[in-house]
C-alpha cells in the first residue's frame, strides 16, 4: 500500500511540471527594427578642373563649358556636363562657381550651382561657401597660392618617362586665338607599359592645351585618358577687366566656420 501511494504522488508532481511552465510571464517591450538595404562596390568620381591661378594685374570674368565622354564597359558613352563662371580680379583674387555636372541633352535634369569658392592670395585664405537645404555653409580654409609664382601647365619632354614607366611624345602647336586672346597650343602624348597601373597591355594618354600667357591659364584643355575617358574644358565667353566686386564677399546668410589650419607657409 505505501508502494502505490509513492507511485501516485510521483505521478501527480510530473502532471504539476507542464502546468507551472504554463504560467504567465509579463510581456516584452517590442522594439521597432529598421531595415536599410545595402551594396557592396561603387565608385565617387570627382572631376579636376582648369587652374586658375591668382595671378595679379590680368583680372577677367569668363564662362567655362565642361565636357566628359566615359566609355562604358559593355560599350558606348556617357556624356555629362556643365557651365560655370570664373572671375578674377586685379589683386589676383579669384570667385569660382561650381556647378553640379548633369547627362547631356537631357532636359528633365538640370545643373545646379552647389558651391562658390573665394580665394584671396594676399590674405591667404579660401571660402568654400556650400548650398544646402538645412544651412547655408562656408567654410574657411588656407590658400597657398601666391601672385609672386608664375602657373604653367608642365610637359614632359620626348623621350622615356622617369622609372621606365613607358614614354612620352611632346609636339608645340603653334600660336591661336581664343575668344580674342592668345593662346600657344601644346600636345602631349603619353604611353605607359604594361603594368604601371595593373594595366595588362600599354596605355596611351593625351593631353592637349591652348595656354594663355596674358592670362595665365588654359582657355581650350582636353584630356583623353582610358581611365576615366575624355575631359573637354572650353572657355567660351571672356571679357577682360575687374570683375564686379561684390562677387568677393561672403554671400549673405552665410555661416563661416573658420577651419584653418596653423603653421603653414604664408
Amino acid at each position: 500500500m505505501p508502494r502505490v501511494c509513492l507511485m501516485l504522488l510521483a505521478a501527480a508532481s510530473l502532471l504539476a511540471l507542464p502546468l507551472m511552465s504554463q504560467a504567465p510571464t509579463p510581456h516584452a517591450p517590442q522594439t521597432q527594427v529598421t531595415v536599410l538595404n545595402t551594396h557592396d562596390g561603387g565608385v565617387t568620381e570627382v572631376l579636376q578642373s582648369i587652374v586658375v591661378p591668382p595671378k595679379a594685374g590680368a583680372p577677367f570674368t569668363l564662362t567655362l563649358e565642361t565636357e566628359w565622354v566615359k566609355q562604358l564597359y559593355e560599350g558606348g558613352t556617357t556624356t555629362f556636363v556643365n557651365k560655370r563662371r570664373i572671375a578674377r580680379d586685379a589683386d589676383g583674387r579669384i570667385y569660382q562657381e561650381r556647378w553640379a555636372l548633369v547627362p547631356k541633352n537631357n532636359p528633365r535634369v538640370q545643373s545646379v550651382m552647389n558651391m562658390i569658392q573665394i580665394s584671396d592670395p594676399l590674405a591667404h585664405t579660401r571660402h568654400d561657401c556650400f548650398m544646402r537645404q538645412e544651412t547655408n555653409l562656408c567654410e574657411l580654409v588656407n590658400f597657398t597660392r601666391t601672385t609672386s609664382t608664375i602657373y604653367k601647365p608642365m610637359s614632359p619632354a620626348t623621350g622615356p618617362i622617369p622609372g621606365d614607366q613607358g614614354s612620352a611624345i611632346h609636339q608645340d602647336l603653334g600660336k591661336r586665338l581664343i575668344q580674342g586672346v592668345e593662346t600657344e597650343g601644346t600636345h602631349d602624348i603619353l604611353i605607359y607599359n604594361q603594368g604601371v597601373f595593373g594595366n595588362d597591355r600599354k596605355i596611351t594618354v593625351e593631353n592637349e592645351f591652348w595656354w594663355s600667357p596674358q592670362l595665365g591659364l588654359n582657355l581650350l584643355s582636353t584630356k583623353t585618358d582610358p581611365r576615366i575617358g575624355k575631359q573637354t574644358f572650353t572657355v567660351t565667353v571672356i571679357v577682360p577687366g575687374d570683375p564686379d566686386p561684390s562677387l568677393f564677399q561672403i554671400p549673405a546668410g552665410f555661416e563661416v566656420v573658420d577651419r584653418r589650419q596653423t603653421g603653414l607657409p604664408q
